[in-house]
């Protein structure tokens, strides 16, 4: 039997480890399994990668904890402004939005501009109407509101009055994504982002721009990233991994741990990334205190951690 594998990340560096409970660990861990265990679904079902991470980042999406979807950030201006991408490694075909408000899972929208439409990214009216012609669900803002992201909000703006910086990560990281490899041996990514807390508004990260925190090639792997957006972009992350393995001939877990490590640890890059290769081998490394994340393949072996 072919082998399948799943990874799926919650986000890098969102929470310091002194103000984790045990009850909200448990919270992450559980809503992390539950992602897992649909992406795990499909694939067991002999289903398509892509049908895997697109249910798989649904769930997360779904989970108020996590900064997608229902858990998304606010922008400067008390906005939510979402961004999702989808890619396909068998074919390349991506797909992408950005700056969206509207749609329930902003990732089903990006799989819909890459299935509907000539386009890789759209923003904007036409991205929320190819959304209403594909028939997905819409949601008014209080579904979208937490209040945990609206306190993060307030706090931030506080310190940027007062002139303070503490350099959390919290305010700069949070995303979802999914990575598999599928019995078809074909490998695909998705991400989901609500951004960074209080970004100016119309500020696009690297979760929706192909090769920087989404990136899919069954000839090397499938990777989505979380971390410090403008660093990702800047140094094309995802696809980087894949071009030390193509012209390198790097392993996929040598190719990450450089480009985690170094490319993105050594410039103000803190974050992490998951990505699988081609032969079902899966690689989770982050240059920060943790990453929300988990992994299964065939034997059923589900795995979530958050820390080190």
């Amino acid at each position: 039997m072919t082998k399948f594998s799943l990874a799926v990340h919650g986000g890098a560096g969102t929470i310091l480890r002194h103000t984790m409970t045990d009850d909200l660990e448990a919270r992450y861990h559980a809503g992390l399994r539950r992602a897992l265990q649909a992406g795990h679904d499909v694939l067991a079902q002999a289903g398509t990668a892509l049908d895997a991470v697109t249910a798989a980042v649904c769930v997360l999406e779904d989970e108020p904890l996590f900064n997608a979807g229902r858990g998304a950030v606010f922008t400067s201006e008390g906005r939510q402004e979402m961004d999702a991408a989808v890619m396909d490694g068998a074919t390349r075909k991506a797909g992408a939005v950005a700056g969206m408000m509207g749609p329930r899972n902003p990732i089903l929208a990006a799989r819909a501009v890459m299935e509907r439409t000539d386009h890789v990214l759209l923003i904007g009216p036409n991205a929320l109407q190819v959304a209403r012609d594909a028939g997905l669900s819409f949601e008014d803002a209080p579904y979208f509101f937490t209040q945990q992201r609206w306190d993060a909000l307030q706090t931030t703006l506080e310190m940027r009055r007062n002139g303070i910086d503490d350099a959390d990560p919290a305010r700069r990281h949070g995303t979802v994504g999914a990575v598999a490899r599928d019995t078809h041996c074909n490998l695909a990514a998705a991400t989901s982002t609500g951004g960074m807390t209080a970004k100016s508004p119309g500020r696009v990260g690297d979760t929706p721009l192909i090769g920087a925190g989404t990136y899919a090639d069954n000839n090397t792997c499938a990777v989505s990233g979380t971390g410090h957006g403008e660093i990702f972009i800047r140094w094309h992350a995802a696809s980087e991994i894949a071009a030390r393995m193509r012209h390198a001939g790097q392993s996929l877990a040598e190719a990450a741990h450089h480009v985690v490590m170094h490319d993105l640890g050594s410039n103000d890059g803190s974050g992490g990334i998951i990505a699988v290769d081609a032969q079902g081998n899966l690689s989770l490394p982050f240059n920060c205190e943790g990453m929300y994340r988990g992994t299964v393949t065939q034997k059923s072996d589900f795995r979530t951690s958050i820390y080190r």
